[in-house]
């Protein structure tokens, strides 16, 4: 793969994105034959993107390590022997130049995408699992958990971002299309808009599942519109749009769809029986036959002729419990029926479904049910001891949670709040503290919460805090270890520092106790 500086700043002029170019020797012929923003990993004949938490040493490292051209929000004189391209935002720019030099591997696959505050992971694993075995394995993942681009298990990794950097997206997705994967189901996060991660994206379906104030404070979201504005911007590139009708803010997230989409091609659904905020053509409804840890079963059915034409309406059994289970589960149903996927080929399919982290139950004789759960705001942690308190009404719910530091500011008030609602024990420990103190983080949740309904303890240490969790539990009790799930590191000052994750550490302490 290779590109010329003439088609690079071709497609840079076309977005209004150029702003000189400088030091350009060797003409608009020369090529580059390699993308990267790390200058370790620049080589001969590279282009650089200066980009991130950047720094000008880096740039002449990636000189050194043959890297031809640059380009930047700033010219840098320290490298006059490199071709500097000069714009006016290099997230945009290496979104664009990524696509290009990969050949615009969107253009050879079907893309579903999800996005929403809370169901992300279990829709798109829902969508995915399903499309697999209807595709011959022949469909991609990109979600908060794994990364799924080919059918190699080399090819089948941990995630370290939702929707990942541009530049190694579009490469991943090359690698899929080249491993034969021609069907792709991806999370996009509000960050992935607000960092132009995905810019000039289009995708065949978009799904829009909710929204509630989550990513806002001072190194992400500024405040609610911008945060909703960015999660809008799925359905404003989207072929397709589908949207949970039950969402708030449904008015503002069906008119930015009817921009762009025709409305024959937008399709919306709800619980049967449940209101909208505004009356919208509903086009599918799911009914809850039965929602207990033995047996979660849905009965989707269509109300308008292009629904009627998709051909999912059924009964299907989940293999999750949670309604908002059923209605994640209603949305992939939905786009999986507009890649031609119908009831005969998906009914049996969802309740085969597993998601890493997700509900994850450990049983034990003397210490009651522990669960594991990403639940890591104020929506998903709600609907999850919602539910668990309706299952376990008699013994006590006892939660421990922390927050990550730096990001998602408004959680922790979030976390009180749902933990006054639902919890008798509450053990506040530390969650991704990056750079904060995380004693400070739990001190700012504890805050939140009204100690005249909530016994609060505070434990640091993220494994004395399981372990205590777990030896005060007495049999008729349940235990979640919320927020972290399956993650194998907690990010601490900059470092992402190896952790059994929570169900390991919830075995370990279990065995001990026996």
């Amino acid at each position: 793969m290779a590109l010329e500086i003439a088609e690079i700043t071709t497609i840079l002029k076309e977005h209004h994105l150029l702003k000189q170019i400088v030091n350009n020797v060797k003409g608009d012929h020369q090529k580059i034959t390699g993308v990267t923003y790390d200058s370790r990993r620049a080589d001969t004949n590279d282009l650089f993107f200066c980009k991130g938490n950047f720094k000008p040493a880096y740039l002449e490292y990636a000189q050194t390590q043959g890297a031809t051209v640059y380009i930047a929000e700033q010219q840098y004189d320290s490298v006059a022997k490199m071709c500097g391209i000069i714009v006016s935002d290099v997230s945009k720019a290496m979104a664009l130049i990524s696509a290009a030099y990969y050949d615009y591997p969107q253009n050879e696959s079907f893309i579903i995408a999800f996005t929403g505050t809370k169901g992300k992971t279990t829709s798109a694993y829902y969508a995915h699992n399903i499309l697999k075995e209807t595709t011959g394995d022949k469909t991609a993942l990109f979600s908060t958990i794994d990364r799924i681009v080919g059918p190699k298990p080399e090819q089948q990794f941990k995630s370290d971002l939702t929707t990942p950097e541009s530049l190694n997206l579009f490469h991943d997705m090359r690698e899929a299309v080249d491993s034969g994967m021609h069907t792709l189901v991806m999370e996009v996060s509000s960050q992935a808009y607000l960092r132009n991660r995905v810019y000039g994206l289009h995708y065949d379906v978009g799904v829009f599942l909710n929204i509630s104030p989550d990513h806002i404070g001072r190194n992400e979201h500024p405040n609610f519109a911008n945060y909703l504005h960015c999660k809008l911007q799925l359905l404003v590139n989207s072929d397709i749009c589908v949207i949970n009708a039950e969402t708030d803010h449904l008015e503002e997230i069906y008119q930015a769809a009817r921009a762009t989409t025709d409305p024959e091609k937008i399709y919306l659904y709800k619980q049967a029986g449940n209101e909208t905020q505004v009356e919208v053509p509903v086009d599918f409804t799911f009914h809850n036959d039965r929602d207990d840890l033995q047996v979660n079963e849905i009965e989707v059915s269509s109300h308008t002729e292009k629904a009627n034409a998709l051909q999912i309406n059924g009964r299907y059994m989940l293999s999750m419990p949670g309604s908002y289970n059923q209605s994640n589960a209603t949305a992939a149903l939905i786009t999986v029926g507009v890649a031609g996927v119908t009831y005969k080929e998906a009914h049996n399919l969802l309740s085969k479904v597993k998601v890493p982290g997700r509900m994850e139950s450990i049983q034990s004789q003397k210490h009651g049910v522990i669960y594991v759960d990403y639940a890591h705001n104020y929506a998903s942690m709600n609907a999850l001891l919602s539910f668990l308190r309706s299952q376990y009404p008699k013994g006590r719910m006892i939660v421990v949670v922390g927050s990550p530091g730096d990001k998602g500011i408004s959680r922790r008030k979030g976390f009180g709040k749902a933990l006054t609602s639902y919890a008798d024990v509450a053990i506040l420990t530390a969650d991704d503290p990056g750079f904060e103190n995380p004693a400070d983080i739990i001190t700012e949740i504890d805050s939140y919460i009204d100690h005249q309904k909530v016994h609060v303890e505070k434990i640091v240490d993220r494994y004395d805090a399981i372990k205590r969790a777990i030896t005060i539990s007495q049999p008729e009790d349940v235990v979640i270890l919320a927020a972290k799930g399956e993650d194998p590191y907690q990010k601490v000052k900059g470092v992402d520092t190896p952790w059994p994750t929570d169900s390991v550490v919830a075995k370990k302490v279990l065995k001990g106790l026996a």
